[in-house]
């Protein structure tokens, strides 16, 4: 192989739009631009959401009430078949999720749910369990105990932890 033998991959280059070009390239008169009208013209273009003078929608609409997205907790989800790749006695923490790779990203905390089926007598330090979760961790004689609540401001509202 040499260098003159050398070509693009299939599919790399291709030819761009040419507008204009007469009827029969599918691109003349009217170049894609539709019929008459603010858009057709040479260098108009029209802000996103403008409805031609008539009241846009997003005004149009009420703005009410209150949405709680901003302050809810937000906690990563980690099942009881996940915790059986530890040893048996093992404390389990957030620094050990996240190691293994079962707690990625951040968060306000960790919950254990109680998805599927636990083999192994573990401590497990959480933020929150849901009640199949302790049952289970309990009935194999491990222990649950809960980490901190999760860091709060002032008004009491949480803050997302940085991992």
């Amino acid at each position: 192989m040499r260098l003159h033998d050398l070509k693009p991959r299939p599919g790399a280059k291709h030819r761009r739009k040419r507008l204009g070009q007469g009827e029969s390239s599918g691109h003349g008169k009217t170049s894609g631009r539709g019929g008459k009208g603010q858009t057709a013209r040479s260098g108009s273009s029209v802000r996103l959401g403008f409805e031609g003078g008539q009241m846009p929608l997003i005004r149009r609409l009420p703005k009410r009430g209150f949405n709680n997205y901003r302050f809810q907790t937000r906690y990563i989800p980690v099942n009881l078949e996940a915790l059986n790749r530890f040893e048996d006695g093992a404390k389990v923490d957030e620094a050990a999720l996240r190691s293994a790779g079962l707690a990625n990203g951040r968060a306000d905390g960790i919950k254990i749910l109680g998805h599927g089926e636990l083999k192994k007598k573990l401590t497990v330090a959480a933020h929150a369990f849901s009640a199949s979760a302790r049952a289970v961790i309990e009935g194999q004689g491990g222990m649950c105990e809960i980490i901190g609540s999760p860091v709060t401001d002032a008004q009491g509202h949480s803050q997302p932890q940085s991992a």
